[in-house]
């Protein structure tokens, strides 16, 4: 048996890619969007992939089971668990607990685990040709290494009415009755690592074990006394906020992602070409610089989505494409790095991408307002914003400032001040220039403040008592 750990650090997602080497065949376990890293496994091993499916109708990422089945013609399979309301609307073979995939002498048996999610599966795999007994569990948002999925997702971003509150409930029977009962040794591959906004204080290790678990993980005490309450209790508290695209996603995950195809390579954009398009307010520009070159000198109306390891979260926070149907203009390199943040961008979704420029020069530019601490305590404002998450605004903020984490803001202005400028600080100006340039586009009057909260901190501290 082959098991391959895909691992995005964008989204710190995992997928899974099982396959037969005597038969030649494999599955994929909750594909992302850009497929070509499973081709590319598939080709490498001599493999085809004939069946495609994932654990749950996911809310941070934009599932690639559709993507991956219409490139390969691979069989789709999705839980047909969770009621009425939980149903994918989509055509593919539906999973109910006990149901199996076999792919030679590999099987993957559903394993219905709600909590997370009403639908939730997990999988247990069987490698025929070495055990007649399952050794690994694929594990979804059920329990991730030292922590478990969180139950209010539902809540906060599919519109439910405290729905935590059974989910919790539900996390702790599917412990009970189907996670510590499994053998000790059976090994654990969650479907995300530490990073993730699907739990409160996930770990960093890519596996686990069912024995490891039970024995030291928070929960282990209350369900081996089975305290149902004082385990909601401690599963509910100090949850982060769920970004608001997370709603976004459940809704185009249950109905069923568009397939995009074979995407075409990047067309580099002249600078007129740009220009023009800005002038008619056609585009979105996309600079993809850190927030430190962003605050010397940007494109006027532009969004700073920082290329790198969080392309696809900060993208979801500056750009909602149910409300903006503009197409993208990146600032990049070149044609690769282009191509290669518009692959973290199709995982949540965002698909149109223009072209590419490697250049400012000729566009129009401006340099984004900022104060210091110290302006900051005379400064004639309307509103502080923290838009760092409740959990941090809660260990210590600004005085006087409101919070609303930046993968909110563009979908709760009407929180905001039509008037008047806003200053808005995170920890270290990271996360704040996401959401600084997301407010300016959407026609507020944002001033960053210099080194965010950090800064303030230092210079606080360093004011004569």
């Amino acid at each position: 048996m082959l098991l391959e750990r895909i691992y995005d650090e964008d989204l710190a997602q995992a997928s899974y890619f099982i396959g037969c080497q005597r038969k030649g065949e494999a599955v994929v376990v909750d594909a992302r969007r850009d497929i070509d890293t499973y081709l590319e496994l598939a080709a490498a091993n001599g493999m085809r992939i004939v069946a495609v499916t994932e654990t749950h109708i996911h809310a941070d990422y934009l599932s690639g089971t559709r993507e991956l089945a219409a490139a390969t013609g691979a069989e789709m399979y999705v839980s047909g668990e969770g009621g009425e309301d939980w149903q994918y609307r989509f055509a593919a073979e539906r999973l109910h607990d006990g149901d199996a995939i076999s792919i030679g002498n590999i099987m993957l048996k559903a394993v219905h685990t709600p909590g997370h999610t009403p639908e939730h599966l997990s999988f247990l795999v069987t490698d025929g040709a070495f055990s007649k007994d399952p050794g690994y569990l694929l594990s979804g948002d059920f329990v991730f290494s030292g922590d478990l999925g969180r139950p209010d997702l539902l809540d906060e971003a599919a519109g439910g009415v405290d729905t935590r509150f059974e989910g919790a409930r539900q996390i702790f029977r599917s412990l009970q009755e189907k996670f510590v009962t499994l053998p000790d040794h059976v090994q654990v591959y969650p479907g995300h690592g530490s990073g993730s906004a699907c739990g409160k204080a996930l770990g960093a290790l890519p596996s686990t074990t069912v024995g490891y678990e039970r024995l030291y993980a928070w929960w282990g005490p209350y369900v081996e006394a089975g305290d149902e309450q004082g385990f909601v209790d401690e599963l509910l508290n100090g949850q982060p906020d769920a970004h608001a695209y997370f709603g976004r996603m459940k809704r185009e995950n249950r109905q069923g992602p568009d397939v995009m195809g074979e995407r075409p390579d990047l067309e580099e954009l002249a600078s007129d070409d740009v220009a023009g398009r800005l002038a008619q307010d056609s585009i979105t520009f996309v600079d993809t610089r850190p927030h430190t070159a962003v605050h010397e000198r940007t494109v006027t109306g532009s969004v700073n989505i920082p290329a790198g390891k969080k392309t696809a979260s900060f993208g979801a926070w500056a750009v909602d494409p149910e409300t903006d149907d503009r197409p993208l203009v990146l600032l990049a390199e070149d044609g690769a790095a282009a191509r290669e943040m518009w692959d973290h961008l199709v995982r949540v979704g965002i698909d149109r991408v223009a072209g590419y420029t490697t250049s400012l020069d000729g566009l129009p530019t401006t340099t984004p307002k900022r104060i210091s601490p110290e302006e900051l305590e005379n400064f004639d404002t309307a509103l502080v914003l923290d838009v760092r998450n409740k959990t941090e605004h809660a260990d210590g903020h600004i005085p006087g400032s409101d919070q609303l984490s930046a993968g909110r803001v563009l979908w709760n202005l009407d929180q905001l001040p039509a008037d008047g400028a806003i200053v808005t600080y995170c920890q270290s100006g990271v996360r704040n220039s996401v959401a600084a340039s997301a407010l300016r586009r959407a026609g507020f009057d944002v001033v960053e403040l210099e080194g965010s909260y950090a800064g303030w901190s230092q210079w606080k501290a360093a004011q004569p008592a």
